[in-house]
């Protein structure tokens, strides 16, 4: 038989699973593709936040058992085993170095403080009230402040604020919220609405709530079907919101995912403020954790809802994935879109509570309000798993484990690999923004002119200024499929100037207001016809 034939006759005997990885859509380039990075970082990548040295922080929880890297013996934490719990990942190199965690990390949340400072709160145990903190140098490690939090925080979700300082809002049985860095008089303020959207002490549906920081600079709050605007300086509820159609559960262990839509300052100021819209999608039927331990696993949900919050009559506009999807990531784009990625079909979060991986991204355009799906990863991202924005436009993923210890031979494997998912805007044919320098320079002040020089090879031919627009990304941390402090502008732009050969200049405002962009690190980019650059790195505040 002729070689061809055989191969014919191979695929068609394959099973349908298999027989879709290797579909000839993998070759669509208009559907992203994917690439393996490293099969091992030693760690289940649980955690994840990205450093302004462009630096992947990761971290699981020191108490599940010895894991796959492991300190020199001159370096081995006293009165702990040898092995590491965090690494540092350096996605250029895929160089990995283990990092020191003492207390136990499961579960907790964090943010980038405006000095670039990576901060990080509670866990569960000898965790639940700590507080670290981790420089991006070459050398640094993990400090960790052992009462750094008033109360205990274990599932609390954190957002940056536009005085510098961190909420922390919520936990497993912790109806209330906190700042940090924590003062000497620091106290805990109660917040009625998380224990009102509690299901039950058990499975509550209200973990890890969703929170985003609004442009008039109150906190909204979603948990569970429902949602608040929060004046958190004055521990004052200014709004409760239309619950969200449905029936369905869309926190923790139901979980959905969420994001603030990008915000366009174009025409804003002080007092207009760019319109703010939350997007949700996502989640389960409330009681499909308690069904999946008898091992009933329920249909995920296909639903999304948008609400724009400082409308007079805000309601929830509603409209479907292609696919059902719970335990997925939300992340935005420097391009504005959407992408969802990882997760399950059907159960719940929790050990071994979800079955049919969802290896399809999904691409969501919100000016459009249309979604397409992405090539699938061969890769489960199952509970525990996470996703991040890289500087280059690529989306990092790694972690994966719905078991309660490093198993490699359960039906989901506990998943030490990274691997990154290039969108379809790094595949097109025809020349990419490359970034030359900032007028100002990268200490942006808020309200002021910027100049974005950029190169565009072959851009004297054809070349339109009115495609040309400017973003600001905020980093975020991520983990239990949300990324907290996600955010991102889209700044006003005065002028497209054209100067020698292929480069150009672009003249835009900062933003306005703290409200608008908390201070700190944003990854900024020039978008050409949907083609992003790669970022830089700016400073505000």
């Amino acid at each position: 038989m002729a070689p061809i034939s055989i191969i014919i006759l191979f695929l068609l005997t394959l099973p349908p699973s298999l027989s879709l990885s290797i579909s000839p859509s993998m070759n669509d380039l208009t559907k992203g593709n994917w690439k393996l990075l490293k099969s091992s970082i030693g760690v289940s990548a649980m955690h994840m936040a990205l450093l302004p040295n462009d630096r992947i922080i990761t971290f699981d929880r020191t108490d599940f058992g010895p894991s796959n890297i492991s300190f020199p013996a001159e370096k081995c934490p006293p009165g702990l085993d040898c092995y590491a719990h965090s690494v540092e990942f350096n996605p250029a190199k895929r160089g990995v170095r283990p990092l020191t965690i003492l207390s136990d990390t499961w579960c907790s949340s964090g943010a980038l403080l405006p000095d670039g400072v990576l901060i990080q709160s509670g866990g569960n145990n000898d965790g639940e009230r700590v507080v670290r903190t981790f420089d991006p140098c070459d050398d640094c490690d993990w400090v960790e402040r052992k009462n750094g939090l008033v109360s205990p925080r274990w599932y609390a979700s954190n957002q940056l604020l536009p005085d510098g300082k961190v909420i922390v809002v919520g936990g497993r049985r912790q109806f209330t919220y906190e700042f940090i860095p924590k003062s000497a008089n620091s106290v805990e303020y109660p917040l009625p609405f998380l224990e009102e959207t509690l299901r039950n002490d058990e499975f509550p549906n209200n973990l890890y709530p969703f929170i985003h920081l609004n442009t008039d600079g109150n906190l909204f709050i979603f948990a569970n079907d429902r949602a608040i605007l929060l004046d958190y300086v004055h521990n004052k509820v200014v709004r409760k919101y239309p619950t969200m159609p449905g029936g369905v559960s869309r926190n923790y262990p139901s979980t959905g995912s969420s994001v603030l839509l990008p915000l366009n300052l174009s025409g804003s100021t002080e007092t207009s403020p760019p319109i703010s819209e939350v997007f949700v999608c996502g989640g389960t039927a409330p009681d499909a954790v308690n069904k999946a331990i008898a091992g009933v696993f329920v249909e995920a949900t296909k639903t999304c809802g948008r609400l724009r919050l400082n409308d007079g009559s805000p309601r929830w506009e509603m409209t479907e994935m292609p696919l059902g999807r719970i335990m997925g990531d939300m992340l935005l784009l420097p391009t504005g879109d959407v992408l969802i990625i990882n997760g399950a079909g059907r159960g719940a979060a929790g050990w071994d509570y979800a079955r049919e991986p969802v290896r399809y991204p999904v691409l969501y355009e919100p000016g459009s309000k249309k979604f397409r799906k992405m090539n699938p990863s061969s890769i489960p991202r199952m509970y525990h798993s996470s996703a991040h924005l890289l500087s280059d436009g690529r989306v990092i993923v790694g972690g994966s484990n719905p078991n309660a210890n490093y198993n490699f031979s359960a039906l989901f494997p506990t998943e030490l690999s990274v691997e990154a998912f290039s969108p379809p805007y790094l595949l097109r044919r025809g020349s990419r923004p490359n970034i030359t320098g900032i007028e100002s320079g990268v200490n942006l002040v808020y309200g002021r002119k910027m100049v974005v020089n950029f190169r565009l090879k072959g851009g004297e031919k054809g070349f339109d200024g009115g495609k040309v627009y400017v973003t600001m990304m905020a980093p975020s941390f991520t983990t239990h499929s949300f990324s907290m402090h996600q955010r991102l502008l889209v700044v006003e732009v005065a002028e497209v100037r054209r100067g020698s050969a292929e480069n150009y200049a672009v003249v835009c405002l900062a933003p306005a207001t703290r409200e608008v962009a908390p201070p700190g690190y944003y990854q900024l980019s020039v978008v050409y016809e949907g083609v992003p650059s790669r970022s830089k790195w700016v400073r505000i505040g």
